[in-house]
């Protein structure tokens, strides 16, 4: 069995590797540039109209939501993979996926919305 004392060793020289290579990465960030504008560039929001770009970043956060609600689909069946047959655990673990399904739906049907929407209202203002 190990010690607390261990981990928090473990911890401590995670820590110190971390910003080591922080440290050395410095001189490198300091010669780049960000601006705002190289960043909406490269995620497909540079000179796009307004239109364009609210569906490119809701785009995003729908895809991004897909994921958190797919990796709880994956937690919940490796909860109910290592349930060894506890009820309660078992029980959680359909929850989760549950919830995680309804998820799905919510950004899915989120997504026939702001397709909808810009679908009709695509010549309102022109």
């Amino acid at each position: 069995m190990s010690s607390p004392h261990r981990w928090g060793v473990s911890f401590t020289a995670l820590g110190f590797v971390l910003a080591a290579a922080l440290v050395a990465a410095l001189p490198v960030l300091a010669q780049t540039s960000f601006t705002i504008e190289d960043i909406g560039g490269q995620v497909g929001l540079g000179t796009a109209d307004l239109k364009d770009t609210v569906i490119n970043i809701i785009r995003w956060v729908l895809g991004i939501l897909a994921l958190v609600a797919v990796s709880f689909i994956i937690i919940g069946g490796f909860m109910w993979m290592t349930a060894a047959g506890n009820d309660e655990r078992i029980d959680k673990a359909k929850k989760t996926i549950s919830a995680a399904v309804i998820g799905i739906v919510i950004v899915i049907l989120a997504w026939a919305l702001v397709i909808f929407v810009a679908g009709t209202t695509a010549n309102v203002t022109q």
